[in-house]
């Protein structure tokens, strides 16, 4: 069997993608390799990967669709997509929004025409965001839930490529299923993050920026978590023309200021925080209703914030802060 893994070099394609690995599947990876964040980051993690001989990869711009035709030779062996690659960064949507219509929007749709060529294929899992939920106010968050109010760009992006999923899955008898992550951390992550900032932030003696607001909180989720709970998706495949929608989350949202204390106390060192107004793209307050999950696949998040927080800081420690 051979898996597709777009975004391969990104955090959470990088994850799976050795988790498949690990599992003995054939795996070809699709990565731009993009500057967004230090390419060096994403080199790195592409380093491990290759030297696993399952592997394969290309370097890929989904936003140029004709790309893909150099996979068409391998292409009619691939029985399951996971298609992570996409531009990242909710207040980086304001500043570049057709970077995200590009990837997020072109890309998606050049992955679904891509995959409705497959004849093999089983499953089509992709990555969408809680960022969805906008400016919704009900908690938790549920994927019932209305998603037409959205907040920012990069959320107006993740819900065009549900839509145009289930188009697909309508038109195309394409088995779909779309993951709505909450906040992931872990080792290996994006330095734009706010957990990965602040833990740089404080290990070099700056201010570490707080929005003001007593509630702020998200639902931070651990990516070995999240791993776990894409492979179990994966198995659970859909009815061709009915596309679905699952919410990914530890559904534990935790106060900011508690992340920022756990990585003192991790880091060994006390943080100066200046607060400012939380700017109108960022919500207050993230918290995933993971129920339709747990029952489709029995999952649970297993790694509280103390758990994960550590563990994030010894890979910080011993080289996270070099991509910094």
């Amino acid at each position: 069997m051979t898996l597709l893994v777009t975004g391969a070099a990104g955090f959470v394609g990088f994850h799976v993608t050795q988790a498949l690995l690990a599992r003995g599947e054939q795996v070809i990876g699709i990565d731009n390799l993009n500057g967004y964040y230090n390419p060096q980051l994403k080199q790195a993690r592409l380093a491990l990967l290759e030297a696993q001989p399952q592997f394969s990869f290309y370097r890929c711009d989904l936003g140029q669709p004709e790309n893909l035709q150099k996979l068409q030779k391998k292409a009619l062996n691939i029985e399951g997509i996971f298609h992570f690659a996409a531009q990242a960064g909710v207040r980086y949507s304001l500043k570049a929004p057709y970077v995200f219509a590009d990837s997020n929007v072109r890309g998606h749709v050049a992955m679904l025409e891509f995959a409705r060529e497959l004849p093999n294929l089983k499953h089509f899992v992709y990555a969408s965001s809680s960022s969805v939920y906008g400016r919704n106010r009900k908690l938790p968050f549920s994927e019932t839930d209305p998603v037409d109010h959205p907040g920012s760009f990069y959320a107006v992006t993740k819900r065009a490529a549900e839509l145009a999923s289930s188009a697909y899955s309508h038109l195309y008898n394409i088995p779909q299923t779309g993951l709505r992550f909450f906040t992931v951390y872990g080792p290996w992550g994006r330095p734009d993050m706010a957990y990965y900032s602040f833990a740089r932030a404080i290990t070099e003696g700056r201010d570490v920026t707080l929005y003001e607001g007593a509630s702020l909180a998200r639902d931070f989720t651990y990516i070995d978590d999240v791993v776990a709970a894409v492979l179990a998706v994966y198995e659970q495949v859909p009815p061709a023309t009915e596309p679905r929608v699952l919410n990914i989350g530890n559904h534990r949202p935790e106060p900011v200021k508690y992340l920022v204390a756990l990585l003192e106390q991790a880091l060994g060192r006390k943080a100066a925080i200046r607060y400012l107004p939380r700017p109108e793209s960022d919500v207050e307050k993230t918290w995933a209703d993971i129920t339709v999950i747990q029952q489709l696949t029995g999952w649970t998040p297993q790694t509280t914030l103390e758990e994960g927080i550590p563990e994030f800081t010894r890979w910080f420690q011993a080289c996270g802060h070099n991509f910094s």
